[in-house]
């Protein structure tokens, strides 16, 4: 099995070492080889002026020789003649140059220093050197010494202008020694400077860390201080912080949630029972079994109901995958409605009012017409006699869609259709009342309708809406209009 490296395994300050330390090694690295190279050239370009200095005098002083011995010696004798003094060495004495001058035959003319000649190897030869080099400087070891030399010729002689370059050796190992440890260190430096101000930087993560393992269902309410963090971590505290708030409803939410489905069971559960210990105290007639069984029966279709709806609600809240999605005739599912509670509104003396357009959308069909059932029953039973239910569609405007992120249906950039069921309510309720119908088991009940179901209704109607991605909202209108506004996305055709 081949290994694969996952950085993210290491912790975070690691990685920013690790990180760190290659940019400030490679940085020290490309610095290191520029400053060497930098006091390297200099040296090179300091000895390289005063060999050619060196050599531009010797030039003049071997014309001003040549001059003279040519006018006051015959050409036969100028080869056994000195043509240089022996002080020719004491305008260098500074540098420690040494300067070997021979004739065409290889003889010695001149040494400077007077004993360099002598220091030479017995193989060492300028004419092989001047093949190789001519007046170009080169640099060459004689006797374990380094020099940087030049060969000047002319139609009499042969000079080596060699300058000792060993100090200068010396002094760039030195240099590159020192060089070397100073880029160590601060390599070092900045890697603990780099690794103390990621470790302080995150040092308030710890305090976000202790909140999270100290959470439990009685401390929900804390809350970490913001202002505290840094500008940086602040988005990473309010996020903690909205989560937990949202946490905290979400669980107060299931509280109440079950502590009102045990109310809402054992209801009906203690009425059964006391029903089945009455008639089983005594023989009664068969018309009063009868009768407590029709009595039994209401009851478990109210269990039923109850236990479906709730079932209902955890299926929604899963969300719905592909294979339950298709396209809806949003019209045909409405008429279907309608026609089916028509009578029922007759016996209120209600009318039903449909205009828009309706177009398909894309869900499931039984939940959606579910949606709508729930809509039109709640509109009936709480709508003022002799009033108008409508139910009007309409597409929303493109230009004001604003791009979401889509969870299991692609949403994002697609017009969607609002189906609205308004109805003028028997007894006026304010928007605080209006939006908590939303919540499981909360029932409105007014002087003039005591209807109350489950108080699962509208639950279940914003659960299928979100299970399609879709909305659902309520608004008071004039303070009488009770408006409850559907969104769901149109299907692609």
């Amino acid at each position: 099995m081949k290994y694969r490296f996952d950085n993210r395994r290491l912790p975070l300050l690691w990685r920013t070492i690790f990180l760190l330390t290659i940019v400030v090694v490679i940085s020290q690295i490309v610095i290191y080889i520029w400053v060497q190279h930098s006091v390297s050239g200099h040296f090179e370009q300091m000895d390289s002026e005063i060999i050619t200095h060196a050599a531009f005098n010797l030039r003049k002083r071997a014309d001003y020789f040549n001059e003279r011995t040519t006018a006051t010696l015959p050409l036969s004798s100028t080869s056994s003649a000195p043509l240089y003094p022996d002080d020719l060495h004491a305008s260098w004495s500074d540098y420690n140059l040494k300067i070997l001058v021979i004739d065409r035959q290889g003889h010695r003319l001149s040494s400077a220093p007077s004993g360099f000649a002598y220091e030479l190897p017995a193989n060492f030869d300028l004419w092989s050197l001047w093949q190789t080099h001519r007046e170009q400087q080169f640099v060459t070891k004689i006797n374990d010494r380094n020099y940087r030399a030049v060969l000047i010729k002319d139609e009499q002689i042969l000079a080596l202008i060699a300058l000792p370059i060993d100090v200068h050796h010396q002094y760039l190992l030195q240099f590159n020694r020192q060089l070397s440890l100073i880029l160590l260190a601060i390599t070092l430096l900045l890697v603990s400077v780099a690794a103390l101000s990621v470790y302080w930087g995150f040092a308030p993560l710890s305090t976000i860390v202790q909140k999270m393992q100290g959470i439990n269902p009685e401390r929900l309410d804390e809350r970490v201080s913001v202002s505290d963090m840094p500008r940086e971590l602040r988005p990473l505290a309010e996020s903690y912080n909205l989560m937990m708030s949202k946490l905290e409803g979400n669980f107060a939410s299931l509280l109440r949630f079950s502590d009102n489905i045990a109310h809402e069971l054992r209801t009906p559960l203690a009425t059964l029972g006391t029903q089945t210990q009455v008639m089983l105290s005594k023989t009664r007639d068969t018309e009063e079994y009868i009768e407590q069984l029709h009595h039994q029966h209401d009851t478990l279709q109210q269990l039923s109901s109850l236990i479906n709806n709730m079932l209902l609600l955890a299926k929604t809240q899963k969300g719905l995958n592909d294979s339950q999605l298709a396209p809806v005739n949003t019209e045909e599912l409405i008429i279907k409605l309608l026609d089916y509670f028509e009578l029922i509104a007759e016996d209120r003396h209600l009318l039903f009012k449909k205009t828009g357009s309706f177009e398909m959308v894309l869900g499931d069909e039984g939940l959606l017409q579910r949606l709508f059932a729930n809509l039109m029953s709640n509109a009936i039973h709480y709508a003022a006699s002799d009033s108008v239910i409508s139910v009007d569609a309409a597409i929303e405007d493109p230009s004001e869609l604003q791009p979401i992120k889509p969870s299991n249906i692609s949403t994002a950039h697609r017009s969607a259709l609002i189906i609205t069921i308004t109805n003028r309510m028997a007894q006026p309720i304010s928007q605080a009342e209006a939006d908590k119908l939303f919540e499981r088991f909360h029932r409105h009940h007014t002087t003039t309708n005591m209807h109350a179901g489950s108080g699962l209704g509208l639950s279940i109607v914003q659960a299928i809406a979100q299970a399609h991605d879709g909305t659902v909202s309520i608004r008071i209108r004039d303070h009488e209009y009770f408006a409850v506004s559907v969104k769901l996305y149109l299907a692609q055709v």
